[in-house]
């Protein structure tokens, strides 16, 4: 492990850099005042922990686009799922504190008539339970679909299209009433998570923190992999599939397993997002969501991870300030910035930085080179000049 972080020297940066602005976060929630310059709001506080939600999906997709080669267009399909998992467990915690104060059905459900809970509700008000679904629910979904898609060999753009075509479902099937998911309005009003109300500052707080730790195991366990074997087949897989299946590796269950363990991550993202945010609807199924991840990772600079990450965050605090200045523009920006980055940055910002790295080492190194050639013929100069002073005597 330690030998992983001395040789991930700018994923840790972008991390250490993360932890440190977390921190004064909860420095400035606890020890100061509202009306002070130094504190921080809930507001910020609930604006920074979705941020790093991003942050932690973003690395899922750039585990599977920028190290297999797989363009998902319905990754956010994943999130979804691990979000409305957590949804149904905080639904089940409102109890008698409803509108309608049925101790076990949800509002929503009694507005539409039910008469008990559809069995996939039952066991989700067990915190365990619950949790353990956020990650099985994609990762199950992830390993069914990735099997017969990859299987059948499907790749390239008809398997980003089959991947659209999931999360396009997932949405129809959701804003279905029948489905028991809350139809158009989702899953909301949230009192609290193991207890603790969702409203109170420390709750935030520990919701962000949470989101900084998952964010920072999740970002660990992916650069493991890329640096694992199994990182290096898929590499392989990525650059030469048909090459690396004549060399007698089992293509697809390689790819199976990073496509499921990206796939669990992006649920636990999603269940980190949800009681920050307060809500879950199909939206978040939309095929856009989707699109707009791949933007996060294209302009931070995907195979990187940490390029991931800083894309996320980037473009989810543009997404803030341009949303509260032009909310109808903010599409066409996103789209002008996609097309920017494509022509003239296609590695991203993280790509641009390490050119101008290389050519500071490179130009490091000319110089280097040149006195080492000035000192050689100095010394040799200085040499000969002695022998044949030498010499003369």
């Amino acid at each position: 492990m330690l030998e992983l972080l001395k040789r991930d020297k700018k994923g840790c940066s972008v991390l250490g850099v993360i932890w440190f602005f977390v921190l004064l976060m909860i420095l400035g929630n606890t020890f100061f005042e509202d009306g002070n310059l130094f504190y921080v709001g809930a507001n910020s506080i609930t604006l920074v922990g979705k941020y790093l939600c991003y942050a932690l999906l973003a690395v899922s997709l750039d585990l599977i686009w920028g190290y297999l080669g797989i363009l998902s267009l319905g990754h956010a399909a994943f999130f979804g799922l691990g979000g409305y998992v957590m949804g149904m467990y905080l639904m089940r915690q409102i109890g008698t504190r409803g509108v309608y104060g049925d101790p076990l059905l949800p509002d929503f459900m009694i507005f539409l008539n039910w008469d008990s809970l559809p069995w996939y509700w039952l066991g989700v008000n067990h915190f365990w339970f619950a949790a353990l679904l956020i990650v099985l629910v994609p990762g199950i979904l992830a390993f069914i679909f990735g099997y017969f898609a990859f299987k059948s060999r499907v790749s390239g753009v008809y398997l980003s299209i089959i991947t659209q075509a999931l999360t396009f479902a997932l949405a129809l099937a959701f804003y279905r009433n029948e489905m028991g998911f809350g139809g158009n309005n989702g899953l909301t009003d949230f009192k609290d998570i193991l207890g603790f109300s969702l409203s109170s500052d420390s709750t935030r707080l520990t919701l962000l923190f949470l989101s900084a730790l998952f964010l920072t195991i999740g970002y660990f366990i992916c650069r493991k992999i890329v640096s694992s074997r199994l990182g290096k087949v898929a590499t392989a897989i990525r650059d030469a599939e048909m090459r690396t299946r004549f060399m007698g590796y089992h293509v697809v269950w390689f790819k199976l397993a990073i496509f499921t363990v990206a796939a669990m991550l992006a649920g636990i993202a999603g269940a980190l997002y949800v009681p920050q945010v307060g809500i879950i609807n199909p939206s978040e199924f939309n095929p856009i969501c989707s699109i707009e991840l791949v933007i996060w990772v294209a302009v931070g600079g995907r195979a990187s991870l940490y390029g991931a990450i800083v894309g996320a965050i980037l473009i989810n605090y543009a997404k803030t300030l341009f949303t509260g200045l032009f909310p109808e523009g903010w599409l066409y920006a996103l789209g002008l910035i996609f097309i920017l980055v494509t022509i003239f940055f296609p590695k991203g910002i993280i790509g641009v930085l390490e050119a101008i790295d290389l050519k500071k080492f490179q130009k490091s190194q000319e110089t280097l080179t040149a006195s080492v050639e000035n000192q050689v013929v100095e010394n040799t100069t200085a040499l000969a000049s002695s022998m044949l002073e030498k010499s003369k005597e």
